[in-house]
């Protein structure tokens, strides 16, 4: 290597060490935060369209994902992902080796009992999945329905349907017996099946957000979802506040959510509330 080659690499190093100092003097935390690691927001991110798509070990997408990505970099910190399952990433924010977790998380009073809970993000609104585009719970009546067990609508849905309803351990298994024509209808969060639909699941089915009623208040009162953080960070949860209402009142979440095929009427979120 010729000294002036040499001499020209080193200016051309310092020059953008120089404009990457001078950009991280530039940027200015609104808030006055401790994190994880010094310098990151260390997401427990599992994989969960369309709300958790990690991206390797310092990007991710989906409608959590720009949520977070809007907050670190309010706070001038760059992502750092922590790949887990989804029924682990809240045990790893709990276990201080996560700052925050995504995945459509809901606000729970058990939940709020071991983390904190953002803002209300969006409304996991209840659809129902038809070939015809059924819109109302009224419509379901005397025809085979199925949904998967544990969801909040399950045990109303059992007092109007009866013997009609069936249950499934997963979604996978509802989408296949819907295609096959063994249910009539399907009830699941409308994010999930959209980008089941998305990646080439339901081609010929037809997802409606389910008519308020109020024999289902699922319907009337959808769940809202928030960000868990650690119950030890109260400075993390009000910048994560701070940038959710800042969010909704730009319209920047409503953007987010049809950027991922959603409904602009999830972004209505009301009053925060939880689920007792």
């Amino acid at each position: 290597m010729n000294k002036f080659f040499t001499l020209t690499l080193a200016a051309g190093l310092s020059s953008t060490f120089l404009a990457g100092a001078a950009f991280a003097q530039d940027c200015t935390p609104q808030h006055k935060i401790t994190t994880v690691e010094a310098g990151y927001l260390t997401i427990a991110a599992p994989t969960f369209p369309p709300f958790s798509i990690p991206k390797g070990e310092s990007d991710l997408s989906g409608v959590d994902g720009e949520i977070v990505k809007e907050i670190a970099a309010k706070e001038c910190l760059k992502i750092k992902i922590a790949p887990v399952e989804y029924a682990t990433a809240i045990p790893f924010v709990v276990s201080g080796r996560a700052d925050i977790a995504i995945g459509n998380y809901y606000r729970t009073d058990e939940r709020q009992k071991v983390v904190n809970l953002s803002a209300p993000l969006y409304l996991d609104q209840m659809g129902l999945y038809s070939k015809e585009g059924v819109t109302a719970v009224a419509q379901l009546e005397g025809r085979n329905v199925g949904t998967v067990q544990g969801y909040l609508w399950v045990n109303e849905l059992k007092a109007i349907l009866g013997d009609k309803l069936s249950l499934y351990n997963n979604y996978v298994a509802l989408y296949q017996d819907l295609e096959a024509g063994r249910i009539e209808i399907a009830i699941d969060g409308v994010a999930v099946g959209t980008a089941a639909q998305q990646g080439g699941a339901l081609k010929d089915v037809q997802i409606k957000v389910s008519e308020k009623d109020e024999r289902v208040q699922s319907s009337v009162y959808p769940a809202q979802a928030g960000l868990p953080l650690s119950k030890n960070n109260p400075d993390l949860l009000a910048a994560a506040d701070d940038v959710v209402k800042e969010l909704h009142k730009s319209g920047r979440m409503v953007e987010i959510l049809k950027e991922y095929g959603l409904s602009e009427s999830a972004a209505d979120v009301g009053e925060a509330r939880l689920i007792k």
